[in-house]
């Protein structure tokens, strides 16, 4: 069964950001990626929606739960810079049909991790748009395989 592994929509730039990089929020345009992406996930029913504590990935997720009646839980594993070990464990505790939203430094780490140990990955992109998705498919609890899922157009 997958795991879908979000990247936050587009958010505001960091450099113009004032303030606590863990408040900004998403734009307009990442408003419009959260609703496209809760269409196309709501419809794969999602066990449970977990999130970065940074405002932009739980923003990313709660159309969807809006939509599925889920709360977004805020996991510190996967929040930006956290460590390969504390990715991976995550990815592992995640039950079927999980959607987890993290940031552009921390997917591209767990899903080379997740290779090392052995998953396929049929096509890998050169960077990970804000608003992608990977899906994870794991069986007997080992990940196997994984596909890369574009942004939504947006605007």
């Amino acid at each position: 069964m997958p795991i879908y592994f979000v990247r936050h929509a587009k958010a505001g730039s960091r450099s113009a950001w004032i303030g606590d990089d863990r408040d900004r929020p998403l734009v307009d345009n990442g408003w419009e990626q959260a609703r496209a992406l809760a269409t196309r996930l709501s419809a794969l029913n999602p066990s449970v929606l977990w999130s970065s504590p940074y405002l932009r990935c739980q923003q990313t997720l709660q159309p969807l739960g809006e939509l599925c009646g889920l709360e977004v839980v805020v996991d510190s594993r996967l929040e930006e810079d956290s460590p390969l070990e504390k990715s991976l464990a995550i990815l592992d505790d995640a039950p079927d049909n999980a959607v987890l939203c993290s940031h552009g430094d921390v997917i591209p780490d767990a899903v080379n991790g997740l290779i090392r140990r052995g998953m396929d990955v049929a096509d890998i992109p050169r960077a990970l748009k804000k608003g992608s998705v990977f899906v994870l498919h794991r069986e007997n609890g080992l990940f196997i395989r994984a596909e890369y899922w574009e942004a939504p157009k947006t605007k």
